[in-house]
Protein backbone atom coordinates (compact mmCIF):
# COMPACT_ATOMS: atom_id res chain seq x y z
CA UNK A 1 0.00 0.00 0.00
CA UNK A 2 1.35 3.47 -0.76
CA UNK A 3 2.08 5.54 2.07
CA UNK A 4 -0.30 8.40 2.62
CA UNK A 5 1.23 11.91 2.74
CA UNK A 6 0.14 14.00 5.51
CA UNK A 7 0.53 17.47 5.67
CA UNK A 8 1.50 19.08 9.34
CA UNK A 9 -1.34 20.94 10.37
CA UNK A 10 -3.84 18.77 8.93
CA UNK A 11 -1.57 15.56 11.04
CA UNK A 12 -1.57 17.31 14.37
CA UNK A 13 -4.67 16.86 16.75
CA UNK A 14 -5.80 13.97 14.34
CA UNK A 15 -7.06 10.95 16.28
CA UNK A 16 -5.74 7.45 15.96
CA UNK A 17 -6.38 3.80 17.50
CA UNK A 18 -3.71 1.24 18.28
CA UNK A 19 -4.96 -1.93 17.08
CA UNK A 20 -3.54 -3.64 19.74
CA UNK A 21 -3.91 -1.75 22.96
CA UNK A 22 -1.33 -1.61 25.69
CA UNK A 23 -1.83 -0.73 29.31
CA UNK A 24 -6.03 -0.29 28.04
CA UNK A 25 -4.32 2.93 26.02
CA UNK A 26 -6.17 2.45 22.51
CA UNK A 27 -7.19 6.31 21.65
CA UNK A 28 -4.75 8.81 20.77
CA UNK A 29 -4.29 12.30 19.84
CA UNK A 30 -1.43 13.43 17.60
CA UNK A 31 -0.38 16.85 20.01
CA UNK A 32 2.64 17.39 18.16
CA UNK A 33 4.23 17.35 14.94
CA UNK A 34 8.22 17.96 14.43
CA UNK A 35 9.07 19.23 11.18
CA UNK A 36 12.35 19.27 9.27
CA UNK A 37 14.14 22.61 9.65
CA UNK A 38 15.32 22.61 5.89
CA UNK A 39 12.04 21.81 4.89
CA UNK A 40 8.68 22.94 7.08
CA UNK A 41 6.33 20.69 4.88
CA UNK A 42 8.56 17.46 5.73
CA UNK A 43 7.36 15.74 8.73
CA UNK A 44 9.94 13.77 11.20
CA UNK A 45 8.27 12.97 13.93
CA UNK A 46 5.08 13.09 16.23
CA UNK A 47 4.15 13.25 19.64
CA UNK A 48 1.10 10.84 20.19
CA UNK A 49 -1.32 11.95 23.72
CA UNK A 50 -3.32 8.31 25.14
CA UNK A 51 -6.49 9.86 25.62
CA UNK A 52 -7.15 7.66 28.89
CA UNK A 53 -3.91 8.20 30.70
CA UNK A 54 -2.78 11.66 28.94
CA UNK A 55 0.77 9.72 28.49
CA UNK A 56 3.07 10.82 26.01
CA UNK A 57 5.27 9.55 23.41
CA UNK A 58 7.39 10.20 20.36
CA UNK A 59 7.80 8.10 17.27
CA UNK A 60 8.36 8.51 13.49
CA UNK A 61 5.40 9.91 11.57
CA UNK A 62 5.96 6.84 9.14
CA UNK A 63 4.66 4.37 11.86
CA UNK A 64 1.18 5.44 11.50
CA UNK A 65 1.36 3.72 8.03
CA UNK A 66 1.71 0.54 9.95
CA UNK A 67 -2.14 -0.71 9.31
CA UNK A 68 -0.87 -3.60 11.38
CA UNK A 69 -0.50 -0.69 14.60
CA UNK A 70 -2.44 2.40 13.81
CA UNK A 71 -5.88 3.56 11.96
CA UNK A 72 -6.82 6.65 11.47
CA UNK A 73 -9.79 7.92 13.57
CA UNK A 74 -11.20 6.40 16.97
CA UNK A 75 -12.83 2.96 16.19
Amino acid sequence: MPQRSWHPKKLLHSKWTAVVPQHREKHFIVVQVTVNPDDAQKIEQVTLEAVLSKRHFTLHWSALADETQWRVGWD
